[in-house]
């Protein structure tokens, strides 16, 4: 993917989506993918995780990613934002369902992905414990990276035991829906095609169980970390999920993966 910079990006019309490079992060995976679906072009602007992307900040006032820009409308970051802005750009194919109910499903098993002290979230706990629990961990210049990215998501021992139970009983509710989406005769989460909540579990997943390296290239030092689950984890990570998220890719979405 050939990236532009924020200083230069600025100064370009149309869409811009400033996403996460050299790693697949989940939030940018699930913004490009949706993207993708809705046959939206968009100028891909670079973002470097575990930076404080000052150039960026700058220009929207965020360093995080992903960021939807719109011509001189505010950066859109929130999953919901971003989502709600390709429904208005491209209202077809629409990954929202229409039907009040399973509308109202798709968001909050969503929420239970990609929001605060959602699977993404407390994730992130799990990754960034073996890190910040070594001693003097907080004033270690290697790990002036992990530290900001741990000051971001509010990182703490007890942060991480809570999320060890969260990774998991997220994961029996994702059971528990594709199970009975099953049952119903449905191949998708929630009603009977594709909706954002396939494509958000497909995204997450890689923080779980990534995708072989042909089809998702990328170091194997992170590939370790995203694969270290805890047993409880392994436990509760249903095989089921994962050929879900395997369907969702082969049917809808694009691979290999780049960023």
């Amino acid at each position: 993917m050939d990236y532009v910079e924020p200083e230069d990006a600025q100064q370009l019309p149309g869409l811009r989506l400033a996403l996460t490079t050299g790693v697949p992060g989940p939030w940018s995976e699930a913004a490009k993918s949706i993207f993708h679906v809705k046959k939206l072009d968009y100028v891909p602007v670079r973002q470097t995780a575990m930076d404080p992307n000052d150039a960026l900040v700058a220009w929207t006032g965020y360093r995080n990613a992903p960021q939807a820009i719109h011509e001189d409308s505010p950066a859109r970051i929130g999953w919901e934002e971003i989502l709600a802005l390709a429904e208005r750009l491209a209202p077809e194919p629409s990954l929202v369902p229409s039907d009040e109910r399973e509308r109202a499903l798709m968001y909050g098993l969503s929420h239970a992905l990609c929001s605060e002290d959602g699977l993404g979230w407390n994730r992130r706990h799990q990754l960034l414990a073996p890190m910040l629990s070594l001693p003097g961990a907080e004033s270690n210049p290697a790990l002036a990276g992990a530290n900001l990215l741990g000051d971001s998501y509010g990182w703490s021992t007890e942060a991480t035991a809570h999320a060890d139970a969260r990774v998991c009983s997220i994961l029996g509710l994702f059971s528990e829906q594709l199970a009975n989406q099953k049952a119903a005769g449905s191949k998708y989460l929630v009603g009977d095609s594709l909706t954002a909540v396939d494509i958000y579990w497909a995204a997450f997943a890689a923080l779980l169980r990534p995708l072989p390296p042909e089809q998702c290239p990328m170091p194997e030092s992170l590939r370790a970390g995203y694969g270290g689950t805890t047993p409880a984890t392994d436990a509760a990570l249903d095989e089921a999920l994962l050929a879900h998220r395997d369907f969702i890719y082969e049917t809808h979405l694009q691979l290999p993966l780049s960023f």
